[in-house]
């Protein structure tokens, strides 16, 4: 079964630091286009940051630019989302997507054929 898991969602106060990982099972995550989603109550559903199977170029949306970074360790089957500076306004539930399909951050989210993983909530908060 192919599958996606997050984990390292939880509470940090404004200006800590999170780093979130998904991880595959049944599939191997090297020839996948990876991306971060997040949604929020009340909010549109945004693409935060993904990276590419082919070069390992990435893409960072301009809410968390400088914040955000995005990395995949193949050996470990593994992408992560490193966050820092947290603000309040990143509280939302963060999503792992993968796709085999040539893709980029604004359209990965589209793809019908995607794999989702569960999410994990972050919430930032003093």
């Amino acid at each position: 079964q192919l599958q996606l898991v997050e984990s390292g969602g939880g509470l940090v106060q404004p200006g800590g630091s999170l780093r979130l990982s998904c991880a595959a099972s049944g599939f191997t995550l090297d020839y996948y286009f990876i991306g971060w989603f997040r949604q929020a109550p009340g909010k549109e559903r945004e693409g935060v940051s993904c990276i590419s199977s082919s070069d390992g170029s990435t893409y960072d949306a301009d809410s968390v630019k400088g914040r955000f970074t995005i990395s995949r360790d193949n050996a470990k089957n593994t992408v992560y989302l490193q966050m820092n500076g947290l603000k309040p306004e990143d509280t939302a539930v963060y999503y792992c997507v993968a796709s085999d399909l040539p893709s980029d951050c604004g359209t990965l989210g589209s793809i019908s054929t995607a794999l989702w993983g569960q999410g994990t909530q972050v919430t930032v908060s003093s």
